[in-house]
C-alpha cells in the first residue's frame, strides 16, 4: 500500500475556489476530496505536476456538493478545473497477517541486508501515544539503543527485522503485539492498557546472529543439557536488566525462559513475580512468591 502525499488547488469553471491544500496524504484505495485525484496520480511521478480538467462524472456527479467549512459548495453537474502536484510517496507495509502492525517507511534504507533472529541492532527509537504523549526517547541524546531481536515486544521485533542500514519507519502497533490489557509504567509515561502505540525507528547499524543447526548426531544429549544450564544464568542476568529498565513485559518473558529449563529457580521466580507486579498481574505475582517461598522458605 502507498500513501501519497499531493498538493492541489480547485476550481469552478468560472474561477471560484472550492477547495485548495499545500499537503495532504491519501491511500489510492480512500482517495481524496474527489475521484480523479486517486486516478491521476496513478500516472504520475514524483515531483511532477499536471492540469486536470475533471468532467462531472469524476467529480461531484449529478448532486454536486455543499459547503464544507470553508470550501465553497460545488454545482449540480459541475466541471471542476485543478492543479496537482504529486509531492512524494510512502509504502506502508502490514507486517503481521492480521494487519495488527503495519510500518511507514519515511526513509529508505541502503543495500539490501535485514537484521535476523537473534541479530543485536542498534537503533534511535521515539515511542508515542495516539494522542502524541511520548512514553519513551532511546539514542538520540546518547549512544544509539542497543537490543536484541526477541528481547522486545513482538510488535516492534517483527517491523525491525524488515529494515535495512540507514532506514527510518513509523511502526503502528495494535494492543495484542504491545502492552495488552495491562498498563505498562515507562520513563516518560505510563502506557494505559489497551493502547495503540506508534514508533519512529532509525535502524543505525546492526550484527547478524550466527544460525546454528543442532543435529542428534552431533551434540550429545549432556552438550545439549550443559547449553541449557548456561542460559540460565544468562536470562536471568537479562531478565534483572530489563526490570531496571522498566521493560516489564520482557523480564517476565526471559524469567519464563528460565523456569521452562528449571521450574523450581527462586530467582526467576521473583523477578517474574516483581515484573507481574508492575504489570498489574497480582495473582500471578502472588502464584510465583508462594512457589519461591515453598522452595526456600524464609529463615527466623
Amino acid at each position: 500500500m502507498f500513501i501519497l502525499a499531493v498538493k492541489y488547488e480547485a476550481r469552478l469553471e468560472d474561477g471560484t475556489l472550492v477547495s485548495k491544500s499545500d499537503g495532504v496524504e491519501f491511500t489510492v484505495g480512500n482517495g481524496y476530496f474527489c475521484p480523479a485525484l486517486s486516478k491521476a496520480v496513478k500516472t504520475m511521478k514524483k515531483g511532477e505536476m499536471v492540469h486536470l480538467t475533471v468532467k462531472p462524472q469524476y467529480a461531484f456527479g449529478e448532486k454536486g456538493r455543499p459547503t464544507i467549512g470553508e470550501e465553497c459548495a460545488v454545482p449540480p453537474n459541475a466541471t471542476l478545473q485543478i492543479n496537482l502536484e504529486l509531492v512524494s510517496w510512502k509504502v506502508v507495509s502490514e507486517i503481521t497477517n492480521d494487519k495488527k502492525v503495519s510500518k511507514k517507511i519515511l526513509k529508505e534504507g541502503e543495500g539490501y541486508e535485514r537484521p535476523n533472529d537473534g541479530a543485536v541492532v542498534q537503533v534511535k527509537l521515539i515511542g508515542k501515544l495516539q494522542d502524541g504523549t511520548v512514553f519513551l526517547k532511546k539514542g538520540h541524546d546518547e549512544e544509539p539503543f542497543e537490543f536484541k531481536i526477541d528481547e522486545v515486544i513482538d510488535g516492534l521485533d517483527k517491523p525491525v527485522k524488515t529494515m535495512k542500514k540507514g532506514e527510518i519507519a513509523l511502526v503502528t502497533i495494535h494492543p495484542d503485539y504491545a502492552f495488552g490489557s495491562s498498563a505498562s509504567h515507562h520513563e516518560l509515561a505510563v502506557i494505559p492498557a489497551n493502547s495503540t502505540v506508534y514508533y519512529e525507528i532509525e535502524m543505525v547499524s546492526f550484527v547478524k546472529a550466527v544460525k546454528f543447526v543442532e543435529y542428534d548426531s552431533t551434540y550429545s544429549d549432556d552438550e545439549k543439557q550443559q547449553a541449557k544450564v548456561l542460559k540460565v544464568p544468562c536470562n536471568l542476568n537479562n531478565a534483572a536488566c530489563k526490570l531496571k529498565l522498566k521493560d516489564y513485559k520482557q523480564a517476565e518473558k526471559l524469567c519464563t525462559k528460565v523456569l521452562e529449563i528449571d521450574g523450581r529457580n527462586v530467582k526467576a521466580l521473583y523477578r517474574r513475580a516483581q515484573a507481574y507486579i508492575q504489570l498489574v498481574d497480582l495473582d500471578l505475582a502472588e502464584i510465583d512468591i508462594k512457589k519461591a517461598l515453598e522452595i526456600c522458605p524464609p529463615r527466623n
